[in-house]
Formats: structure tokens, sequence, C-alpha cells
């Protein structure tokens, strides 16, 4: 009776949180992804980067959605081969997805049943622009490199942007296949 009566008040949104970090196993695939990204800097480079470009902010309307969370979401959704709508989906689903987001506490909230929208991630998406994505990769490549977990001669970085599952024969796919054979 004494778990009926917590999860009554946890499914109510009155009672305690829940660590994700306990439902997200240190094998996952995603927690292992989400561990290799340098996201302090990332955040910092977007939101230093949002604040020259976009520099009025009001006061009205709900919080604004965390930069990291909208980050791991764009990021994750073509890691993952998702849709707008599936990637928001998992978010309020998916244990791992938040730990991803860095959420590390959940709570449900019936008010929140849409915490990110689609809408919301295809504007964030609209503001990233090209230098920043530079500056972005360039993070993520020194960042890889300081960890050792990519060489500076094998780093190849290809920014093309392309539909998704697409076939495009690039110099990268070209190389790779080229030192495949040797």
């Amino acid at each position: 009776m004494r778990l009926a009566r917590f999860l009554q008040h946890w499914l109510n949104g009155t009672g305690p949180s829940l660590q994700v970090i306990d439902f997200v196993p240190k094998t996952h695939p995603i927690r292992q992804w989400a561990d290799t990204f340098p996201w302090a800097a990332l955040v910092s480079a977007i939101e230093q980067s949002f604040d020259q470009r976009f520099p009025t902010t009001s006061a009205r309307g709900r919080r604004p959605v965390p930069i990291r969370v909208l980050f791991a979401l764009e990021l994750l959704k073509h890691e993952l081969g998702a849709s707008d709508e599936d990637i928001c989906h998992r978010l309020r689903t998916d244990f791992a997805v938040m730990y991803a987001c860095g959420l590390r506490a959940y709570q449900i909230n019936p008010a929140q049943a849409h915490f990110v929208l689609p809408e919301t991630l295809c504007e964030f998406r609209r503001r990233l622009d090209e230098a920043l994505m530079d500056e972005l990769i360039a993070i993520q490549a020194a960042a890889a490199m300081e960890e050792g977990l990519v060489s500076p001669a094998h780093l190849l970085i290809d920014t093309f942007p392309t539909e998704q599952g697409s076939q495009r024969v690039t110099d990268a796919t070209t190389l790779y296949k080229a030192q495949k054979k040797r």
C-alpha cells in the first residue's frame, strides 16, 4: 500500500522527482553517445551566437526550452533517423533521451504535456547558421581529439547538407572505400 500511495503522489505531480540516471544504465547506447559530447562548450557557443543575432527577449509567454535540450534533440533526431514529432514524443517517454538532453530529474506535470513541440525544434533548427555550425563542428572535433577518440590525420568532416537517407557520393566515402580495399 505504501508503494501505491507513493506512486499516486508521483503521478499527480506532487511526489518526489525520479532521478533519470537511475533508469539509464551506463551501457545504454544513447547514454554512451551523450557522454562523448562537450555539452557546456557547445551550449555556450550557441548561446553566444543567439545573443548576438537575436538580442531581444520577452518576459511574456512560457519559459524558453533550454538550449541543451533543443540541441540534443536535434542531434538525436539525426542519429536515430527520427522525425521531429517522434523525437519530441520520445523526450516525454524515454529516460535515455531525457538523459541525453541533460534532464536529470523527472516528475509528471500534466501542464507540461508538450514540453517541446515539433514547431519549437523547427524554429531552433532555423536559427543555426553556417558560421555557428562550423564553430560547433570545430568544438566537437577538438574535444574528440583531446579525448583520443580520433587523430587529426584521420579526421574528415563533411558538412554538406543532404536529404536524410540519400546515397550521395563524397570525397569522404570514396576515400573510405579506397582504404577499405587496401
